[in-house]
């Protein structure tokens, strides 16, 4: 059976236009994809530039180099040109620019800890463990170097040696129990935290920074007295050891409050990291620990 030419026509008009919908359909679904998937790369890469943005922020911060240089400043240079080439004038000098940078460099690092936004949710304990276990093996050589020193005493000695003033004994166990107090309260600020009470947090918080400021004012007044009757870290081998052990973990309160004060000021303005409230936390347990040995050895041994 023919069909007339018209109808023929009819129906490769009609093929035609199915045709040609489909075709339509057909790139408007193909460029729908495309559209998606741009969106989708356009996304990972700039999710990817603001991690490498994060990172370059924390690669380029001057922080840390200034804590190394003021250290460096503070500690050798500063000490040797004092005690070694009796030179006052460049070790005031020393010490005058070395601790304006290792202030300066701790409070811009503690804050940029505490204020900057981080892509990292959870840190690993790991790399406060290794810093914990430096810090170890500091103090284990400051030990290792009062402990040659007195054994090496022959039992005829006088120790501690001639001038050498009668130290408090009382004051190290006021200071032992205001860090052991410091720890608790601490403690308890943490776990008010944890269940998003922040009035108490603060609360607890500055009860924890009252007390570590104590513990620092207890230090300068112990030091005030003993320069006074001319106990200087020069003066003999104990006071040497003396001043190192205790100047030393002084140090580690200072930062711990430094640690304290960036938090309460993060979380005041309304943005603190909880990972930076935990490390702080283990600091300053590991703080009040290594005075247990420091005032057992220097003050009763």
């Amino acid at each position: 059976m023919r069909l007339p030419a018209n109808s023929k026509f009819k129906a490769e008009s009609i093929g035609g236009t199915i045709s040609l919908q489909c075709a339509t359909k057909s790139a408007r679904a193909g460029k729908q994809g495309g559209t998606r998937k741009m969106h989708q790369i356009v996304r990972a890469e700039t999710l990817h530039g603001a991690h490498l943005h994060h990172e370059h922020h924390w690669e380029w911060s001057w922080a840390p180099m200034a804590i190394s240089f003021g250290v460096l400043l503070l500690l050798p240079v500063a000490f040797a040109l004092k005690f070694v080439y009796q030179l006052q004038l460049p070790a005031i000098i020393a010490a005058g620019v070395g601790t304006p940078l290792v202030l300066a460099g701790i409070s811009k690092w503690i804050y940029e800890g505490a204020t900057q936004h981080s892509a990292i949710s959870n840190v690993s304990p790991v790399g406060v463990g290794v810093f914990i276990i430096g810090e170890i093996l500091i103090f284990l050589g400051l030990f290792a170097s009062y402990w040659t020193l007195r054994l090496s005493v022959s039992a005829e000695a006088v120790w501690p040696p001639a001038g050498t003033p009668h130290l408090n004994l009382v004051l190290p166990l006021v200071m032992t129990a205001i860090l052991v107090a410091s720890s608790l309260t601490y403690h308890v600020a943490e776990e008010r935290l944890d269940h998003d009470r922040k009035g108490a947090f603060l609360f607890w918080l500055t009860l924890s920074i009252a007390l570590g400021a104590t513990f620092l004012a207890c230090t300068a007044y112990e030091y005030t007295h003993l320069f006074e009757e001319g106990f200087l870290p020069a003066t003999n081998q104990f006071s040497a050891a003396f001043y190192s052990l205790t100047g030393f973990h002084g140090s580690h309160v200072l930062v711990g409050l430094a640690s304290f004060v960036a938090i309460f000021l993060g979380m005041v303005f309304g943005r603190v990291h909880r990972n930076l409230v935990k490390v702080a936390g283990i600091y300053w347990h590991f703080v009040d620990i290594v005075w247990f040995f420091v005032a057992s050895q220097v003050y009763f041994w």
